[in-house]
Protein backbone atom coordinates (compact mmCIF):
# COMPACT_ATOMS: atom_id res chain seq x y z
CA UNK A 1 0.00 0.00 0.00
CA UNK A 2 2.83 2.37 0.81
CA UNK A 3 4.38 1.70 -2.58
CA UNK A 4 1.09 2.37 -4.32
CA UNK A 5 0.50 5.57 -2.41
CA UNK A 6 4.01 6.78 -3.14
CA UNK A 7 3.63 6.19 -6.85
CA UNK A 8 0.28 7.92 -7.08
CA UNK A 9 1.62 10.78 -5.03
CA UNK A 10 3.88 11.59 -7.99
CA UNK A 11 2.40 13.51 -10.91
CA UNK A 12 -1.18 14.68 -10.89
CA UNK A 13 -3.27 13.55 -13.86
CA UNK A 14 -2.18 15.57 -16.87
CA UNK A 15 -4.51 17.81 -18.81
CA UNK A 16 -6.20 15.72 -21.56
CA UNK A 17 -4.51 17.63 -24.36
CA UNK A 18 -1.05 17.29 -22.84
CA UNK A 19 -1.65 13.65 -21.87
CA UNK A 20 -2.60 12.81 -25.45
CA UNK A 21 0.44 14.65 -26.77
CA UNK A 22 2.76 12.82 -24.35
CA UNK A 23 1.55 9.41 -25.47
CA UNK A 24 1.54 10.41 -29.14
CA UNK A 25 5.19 11.44 -28.88
CA UNK A 26 6.12 8.17 -27.17
CA UNK A 27 4.30 6.18 -29.83
CA UNK A 28 6.04 8.16 -32.56
CA UNK A 29 9.41 7.10 -31.12
CA UNK A 30 8.35 3.45 -30.83
CA UNK A 31 7.04 3.37 -34.41
CA UNK A 32 10.18 5.10 -35.70
CA UNK A 33 12.24 2.33 -34.10
CA UNK A 34 10.17 -0.26 -35.98
CA UNK A 35 9.09 -2.00 -32.78
CA UNK A 36 5.41 -2.45 -33.68
CA UNK A 37 6.15 -4.43 -36.84
CA UNK A 38 4.94 -8.05 -36.65
CA UNK A 39 7.45 -10.88 -36.55
CA UNK A 40 5.60 -13.89 -37.99
CA UNK A 41 8.76 -15.93 -38.52
CA UNK A 42 9.64 -15.67 -34.84
CA UNK A 43 6.15 -16.70 -33.77
CA UNK A 44 6.03 -19.65 -36.18
CA UNK A 45 9.21 -20.83 -34.47
CA UNK A 46 7.63 -20.35 -31.02
CA UNK A 47 4.49 -22.30 -32.02
CA UNK A 48 6.51 -25.11 -33.62
CA UNK A 49 8.80 -25.37 -30.60
CA UNK A 50 5.91 -25.60 -28.15
CA UNK A 51 4.18 -28.23 -30.32
CA UNK A 52 7.39 -30.28 -30.59
CA UNK A 53 7.93 -30.18 -26.83
CA UNK A 54 4.37 -31.35 -26.15
CA UNK A 55 4.85 -34.27 -28.55
CA UNK A 56 8.20 -35.07 -26.93
CA UNK A 57 6.55 -35.19 -23.50
CA UNK A 58 3.88 -37.57 -24.79
CA UNK A 59 6.57 -39.73 -26.39
CA UNK A 60 8.43 -39.99 -23.06
CA UNK A 61 5.21 -40.95 -21.28
CA UNK A 62 4.63 -43.67 -23.86
CA UNK A 63 8.14 -45.12 -24.01
CA UNK A 64 9.65 -44.67 -20.55
CA UNK A 65 7.96 -46.93 -18.02
CA UNK A 66 9.66 -45.45 -14.95
CA UNK A 67 7.27 -43.73 -12.55
CA UNK A 68 9.57 -40.93 -11.39
CA UNK A 69 10.46 -40.08 -14.99
CA UNK A 70 6.78 -39.87 -15.86
CA UNK A 71 6.12 -37.63 -12.85
CA UNK A 72 8.99 -35.37 -13.90
CA UNK A 73 7.61 -35.40 -17.43
CA UNK A 74 4.23 -34.21 -16.09
CA UNK A 75 6.00 -31.31 -14.38
CA UNK A 76 7.72 -30.41 -17.62
CA UNK A 77 4.40 -30.67 -19.46
CA UNK A 78 2.98 -28.13 -16.98
CA UNK A 79 5.83 -25.74 -17.74
CA UNK A 80 5.19 -26.11 -21.46
CA UNK A 81 1.52 -25.32 -20.81
CA UNK A 82 2.72 -22.05 -19.30
CA UNK A 83 4.56 -21.28 -22.53
CA UNK A 84 1.41 -22.16 -24.47
CA UNK A 85 -0.39 -19.67 -22.22
CA UNK A 86 2.02 -16.97 -23.35
CA UNK A 87 1.39 -18.07 -26.94
CA UNK A 88 -2.34 -17.63 -26.35
CA UNK A 89 -1.72 -14.24 -24.75
CA UNK A 90 0.28 -12.96 -27.71
CA UNK A 91 -2.27 -14.27 -30.22
CA UNK A 92 -5.07 -12.58 -28.27
CA UNK A 93 -3.23 -9.27 -28.54
CA UNK A 94 -2.59 -9.86 -32.28
CA UNK A 95 1.14 -9.63 -31.80
CA UNK A 96 1.90 -12.47 -34.18
CA UNK A 97 0.48 -11.77 -37.63
CA UNK A 98 -0.90 -8.83 -39.62
CA UNK A 99 -3.89 -10.95 -40.64
CA UNK A 100 -6.53 -11.09 -37.90
CA UNK A 101 -7.79 -14.61 -38.63
CA UNK A 102 -4.33 -16.11 -38.19
CA UNK A 103 -4.03 -14.67 -34.68
CA UNK A 104 -7.53 -15.90 -33.85
CA UNK A 105 -6.76 -19.39 -35.19
CA UNK A 106 -3.64 -19.68 -33.05
CA UNK A 107 -5.53 -18.31 -30.05
CA UNK A 108 -8.44 -20.73 -30.44
CA UNK A 109 -6.19 -23.76 -30.89
CA UNK A 110 -3.93 -22.78 -28.00
CA UNK A 111 -6.81 -22.06 -25.63
CA UNK A 112 -9.39 -24.71 -26.49
CA UNK A 113 -7.39 -27.70 -27.74
CA UNK A 114 -4.17 -27.35 -25.75
CA UNK A 115 -5.30 -25.66 -22.53
CA UNK A 116 -9.00 -26.48 -22.31
CA UNK A 117 -10.21 -22.93 -21.73
CA UNK A 118 -12.24 -20.36 -23.64
CA UNK A 119 -10.38 -18.01 -25.95
CA UNK A 120 -13.38 -15.65 -26.10
CA UNK A 121 -13.59 -15.51 -22.30
CA UNK A 122 -9.91 -14.80 -21.92
CA UNK A 123 -9.80 -12.07 -24.60
CA UNK A 124 -12.87 -10.33 -23.16
CA UNK A 125 -11.55 -10.41 -19.60
CA UNK A 126 -8.01 -9.44 -20.55
CA UNK A 127 -9.08 -6.54 -22.74
CA UNK A 128 -11.16 -5.17 -19.86
CA UNK A 129 -8.07 -5.37 -17.68
CA UNK A 130 -5.94 -3.52 -20.23
CA UNK A 131 -8.54 -0.78 -20.60
CA UNK A 132 -8.74 -0.22 -16.83
CA UNK A 133 -5.62 -1.61 -15.16
CA UNK A 134 -5.94 -1.95 -11.37
CA UNK A 135 -9.23 -0.04 -11.39
CA UNK A 136 -11.31 -1.41 -8.52
CA UNK A 137 -14.56 -0.57 -10.32
CA UNK A 138 -13.67 -1.83 -13.80
CA UNK A 139 -10.69 -4.22 -13.81
CA UNK A 140 -11.89 -7.87 -13.52
CA UNK A 141 -8.43 -8.88 -12.28
CA UNK A 142 -8.93 -6.99 -9.00
CA UNK A 143 -12.54 -7.93 -8.38
CA UNK A 144 -13.25 -9.92 -5.22
CA UNK A 145 -12.39 -13.58 -5.66
CA UNK A 146 -10.12 -15.99 -3.82
CA UNK A 147 -7.87 -12.99 -3.14
CA UNK A 148 -9.03 -9.57 -1.97
CA UNK A 149 -7.42 -6.28 -2.99
CA UNK A 150 -8.97 -3.59 -0.77
CA UNK A 151 -9.88 -3.38 2.95
CA UNK A 152 -13.45 -2.59 1.88
CA UNK A 153 -13.65 -5.89 -0.02
CA UNK A 154 -12.11 -7.67 2.96
CA UNK A 155 -14.73 -6.39 5.43
CA UNK A 156 -17.50 -7.86 3.26
CA UNK A 157 -16.16 -11.41 3.63
CA UNK A 158 -18.04 -13.95 5.72
CA UNK A 159 -17.40 -17.44 7.06
CA UNK A 160 -14.33 -19.32 5.87
CA UNK A 161 -13.63 -16.71 3.21
CA UNK A 162 -13.19 -14.15 5.99
CA UNK A 163 -10.51 -16.34 7.58
CA UNK A 164 -8.91 -16.93 4.16
CA UNK A 165 -8.71 -13.19 3.49
CA UNK A 166 -7.33 -12.38 6.94
CA UNK A 167 -4.35 -14.64 6.22
CA UNK A 168 -4.35 -14.49 2.42
CA UNK A 169 -0.65 -13.71 2.23
CA UNK A 170 0.03 -17.17 3.71
CA UNK A 171 -2.41 -18.85 1.32
CA UNK A 172 -1.18 -16.92 -1.74
CA UNK A 173 1.27 -19.45 -3.21
CA UNK A 174 -0.90 -22.55 -2.50
CA UNK A 175 -3.85 -20.81 -4.20
CA UNK A 176 -1.78 -20.38 -7.38
CA UNK A 177 -1.99 -24.13 -7.97
CA UNK A 178 -5.77 -23.78 -8.34
CA UNK A 179 -5.85 -20.96 -10.88
CA UNK A 180 -6.39 -23.41 -13.73
CA UNK A 181 -9.52 -24.81 -12.09
CA UNK A 182 -10.93 -21.28 -11.78
CA UNK A 183 -10.11 -20.54 -15.43
CA UNK A 184 -11.83 -23.71 -16.66
CA UNK A 185 -14.92 -22.92 -14.57
CA UNK A 186 -15.04 -19.31 -15.77
CA UNK A 187 -14.69 -20.48 -19.38
CA UNK A 188 -17.67 -22.81 -19.09
CA UNK A 189 -19.78 -20.14 -17.39
CA UNK A 190 -18.86 -17.60 -20.09
CA UNK A 191 -19.75 -19.91 -22.97
CA UNK A 192 -22.96 -20.99 -21.24
CA UNK A 193 -24.09 -17.36 -21.38
CA UNK A 194 -23.45 -17.29 -25.15
CA UNK A 195 -21.15 -14.27 -25.01
CA UNK A 196 -18.33 -15.46 -27.26
CA UNK A 197 -18.33 -14.53 -30.97
CA UNK A 198 -16.71 -17.95 -31.56
CA UNK A 199 -19.09 -19.88 -29.30
CA UNK A 200 -19.86 -22.82 -31.58
CA UNK A 201 -16.23 -23.33 -32.54
CA UNK A 202 -15.14 -23.01 -28.92
CA UNK A 203 -17.69 -25.47 -27.58
CA UNK A 204 -16.77 -28.01 -30.27
CA UNK A 205 -13.05 -27.61 -29.62
CA UNK A 206 -13.49 -27.84 -25.85
CA UNK A 207 -15.41 -31.09 -26.32
CA UNK A 208 -12.50 -32.39 -28.42
CA UNK A 209 -10.08 -31.39 -25.66
CA UNK A 210 -12.24 -33.00 -22.96
CA UNK A 211 -12.24 -36.27 -24.90
CA UNK A 212 -8.67 -36.40 -26.23
CA UNK A 213 -6.77 -35.13 -23.17
CA UNK A 214 -7.76 -37.85 -20.68
CA UNK A 215 -8.18 -40.56 -23.34
CA UNK A 216 -4.62 -40.23 -24.65
CA UNK A 217 -3.17 -40.31 -21.14
CA UNK A 218 -5.30 -43.29 -20.05
CA UNK A 219 -4.26 -45.24 -23.16
CA UNK A 220 -0.60 -44.45 -22.49
CA UNK A 221 -0.52 -44.87 -18.71
CA UNK A 222 -3.66 -46.51 -17.41
CA UNK A 223 -6.31 -44.69 -15.35
CA UNK A 224 -4.47 -44.28 -12.03
CA UNK A 225 -1.18 -42.94 -13.37
CA UNK A 226 -3.07 -40.85 -15.94
CA UNK A 227 -4.93 -39.15 -13.10
CA UNK A 228 -1.65 -38.46 -11.30
CA UNK A 229 -0.13 -36.94 -14.44
CA UNK A 230 -3.23 -34.79 -15.06
CA UNK A 231 -3.19 -33.42 -11.50
CA UNK A 232 0.54 -32.62 -11.64
CA UNK A 233 0.28 -31.15 -15.14
CA UNK A 234 -2.64 -28.89 -14.24
CA UNK A 235 -1.20 -27.81 -10.89
CA UNK A 236 2.24 -26.95 -12.27
CA UNK A 237 0.83 -25.15 -15.30
CA UNK A 238 -1.51 -23.14 -13.07
CA UNK A 239 1.24 -22.21 -10.62
CA UNK A 240 3.62 -21.21 -13.40
CA UNK A 241 1.19 -18.93 -15.20
CA UNK A 242 -0.22 -17.40 -12.01
CA UNK A 243 3.23 -16.73 -10.57
CA UNK A 244 4.15 -14.86 -13.78
CA UNK A 245 0.95 -12.81 -13.86
CA UNK A 246 1.01 -11.94 -10.14
CA UNK A 247 3.90 -9.40 -10.10
CA UNK A 248 2.39 -7.37 -12.95
CA UNK A 249 -0.04 -5.27 -10.90
CA UNK A 250 -0.70 -6.67 -7.42
CA UNK A 251 0.36 -4.17 -4.78
CA UNK A 252 0.70 -1.37 -7.32
CA UNK A 253 -1.48 1.80 -7.38
CA UNK A 254 -5.21 1.24 -7.63
CA UNK A 255 -7.78 3.64 -9.01
CA UNK A 256 -11.54 4.10 -8.75
CA UNK A 257 -14.17 5.76 -10.93
CA UNK A 258 -13.42 9.01 -9.07
CA UNK A 259 -9.61 8.84 -9.34
CA UNK A 260 -8.79 7.57 -12.82
CA UNK A 261 -5.62 8.66 -14.57
CA UNK A 262 -4.94 9.46 -18.20
CA UNK A 263 -3.93 6.53 -20.42
CA UNK A 264 -0.15 7.00 -20.22
CA UNK A 265 -0.10 7.46 -16.45
CA UNK A 266 -2.56 4.64 -15.82
CA UNK A 267 -0.52 2.13 -17.82
CA UNK A 268 2.83 3.13 -16.29
CA UNK A 269 1.90 3.78 -12.66
CA UNK A 270 -0.24 0.68 -12.13
CA UNK A 271 2.33 -1.76 -13.57
CA UNK A 272 5.47 -3.30 -12.11
CA UNK A 273 8.36 -4.48 -14.27
CA UNK A 274 10.51 -7.41 -13.18
CA UNK A 275 14.19 -6.90 -13.84
CA UNK A 276 16.08 -9.66 -15.60
CA UNK A 277 17.80 -10.83 -18.75
CA UNK A 278 17.18 -13.38 -21.51
CA UNK A 279 16.40 -16.18 -19.04
CA UNK A 280 13.85 -14.05 -17.17
CA UNK A 281 12.33 -12.83 -20.43
CA UNK A 282 11.84 -16.44 -21.55
CA UNK A 283 10.45 -17.63 -18.21
CA UNK A 284 8.00 -14.69 -18.04
CA UNK A 285 7.06 -14.72 -21.72
CA UNK A 286 8.37 -11.10 -21.71
CA UNK A 287 5.50 -10.12 -19.41
CA UNK A 288 8.17 -8.92 -17.01
CA UNK A 289 8.11 -5.86 -19.31
CA UNK A 290 4.60 -5.11 -18.08
CA UNK A 291 4.82 -1.35 -18.56
CA UNK A 292 5.92 -1.71 -22.16
CA UNK A 293 3.28 -4.34 -22.82
CA UNK A 294 0.48 -2.21 -21.42
CA UNK A 295 1.51 0.83 -23.39
CA UNK A 296 1.79 -1.14 -26.64
CA UNK A 297 -0.09 -4.45 -26.28
CA UNK A 298 0.25 -5.38 -29.97
CA UNK A 299 4.05 -5.17 -29.83
CA UNK A 300 5.75 -8.55 -30.46
CA UNK A 301 7.30 -9.82 -27.25
CA UNK A 302 10.80 -10.02 -28.73
CA UNK A 303 10.85 -6.22 -29.13
CA UNK A 304 10.15 -5.49 -25.44
CA UNK A 305 13.79 -5.04 -24.31
CA UNK A 306 14.43 -2.45 -27.03
CA UNK A 307 11.17 -0.69 -26.24
CA UNK A 308 12.07 -0.55 -22.57
CA UNK A 309 15.09 1.65 -23.25
CA UNK A 310 12.95 4.17 -25.13
CA UNK A 311 10.04 4.12 -22.68
CA UNK A 312 12.13 4.31 -19.50
CA UNK A 313 14.08 7.26 -20.87
CA UNK A 314 10.88 8.98 -21.96
CA UNK A 315 9.27 8.53 -18.56
CA UNK A 316 12.33 10.13 -16.97
CA UNK A 317 12.10 12.95 -19.50
CA UNK A 318 8.48 13.78 -18.58
CA UNK A 319 9.04 13.00 -14.87
CA UNK A 320 6.68 10.03 -14.78
CA UNK A 321 7.68 7.37 -12.19
CA UNK A 322 8.75 4.10 -13.79
CA UNK A 323 8.97 1.13 -11.44
CA UNK A 324 11.13 -1.94 -11.92
CA UNK A 325 12.38 -4.39 -9.32
CA UNK A 326 13.78 -7.90 -8.90
CA UNK A 327 11.59 -11.01 -9.08
CA UNK A 328 12.20 -11.77 -5.39
CA UNK A 329 11.30 -8.28 -4.26
CA UNK A 330 8.17 -8.27 -6.43
CA UNK A 331 6.81 -11.27 -4.52
CA UNK A 332 7.78 -9.72 -1.19
CA UNK A 333 5.80 -6.62 -2.17
CA UNK A 334 2.79 -8.71 -3.21
CA UNK A 335 2.75 -10.64 0.06
CA UNK A 336 3.15 -7.45 2.09
CA UNK A 337 0.26 -5.84 0.20
CA UNK A 338 -2.05 -8.83 0.62
CA UNK A 339 -1.19 -9.07 4.32
CA UNK A 340 -1.98 -5.40 4.81
CA UNK A 341 -5.34 -5.73 3.03
CA UNK A 342 -6.31 -8.53 5.40
CA UNK A 343 -5.19 -6.61 8.51
CA UNK A 344 -8.66 -5.25 9.45
CA UNK A 345 -9.99 -8.80 9.70
CA UNK A 346 -7.10 -9.94 11.88
CA UNK A 347 -7.60 -6.97 14.22
CA UNK A 348 -11.32 -7.69 14.50
CA UNK A 349 -10.73 -11.35 15.28
CA UNK A 350 -8.02 -10.68 17.89
CA UNK A 351 -9.11 -11.50 21.49
CA UNK A 352 -9.86 -8.55 23.76
CA UNK A 353 -7.61 -8.55 26.83
CA UNK A 354 -9.13 -8.07 30.30
CA UNK A 355 -8.50 -4.83 32.14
Amino acid sequence: MALAEAALAGPAPAEPQRAGADYAELKRRIVAAGLLRKQPGYYVLVIATNAALILLCLLVLALVQVTWVRVLDAVFLGLISGQVGFQLHDAGHRQMFDTRWKNVAVGLFSAEILLGMSYGWWVSKHNAHHANPNDIDEDPDVSAGALIYTPEQALERRGFLRFLTAYQAFFFFPLLFLMGVAMHASSVAYLAKNRSPYRRKEVAMLVVHAILYPTILVLLLGPVLALVVIVIHQAVGSFYLASVFAPNHKGMPQTYATSRLDFLQAQVLTARNVRGGPATDFAYGSLNYQIEHHLFPTMPRRNMPKAQVIIRDYCEEIELPYYETSALRSYREILSFLHEVGAPLRRRSAPVSAG
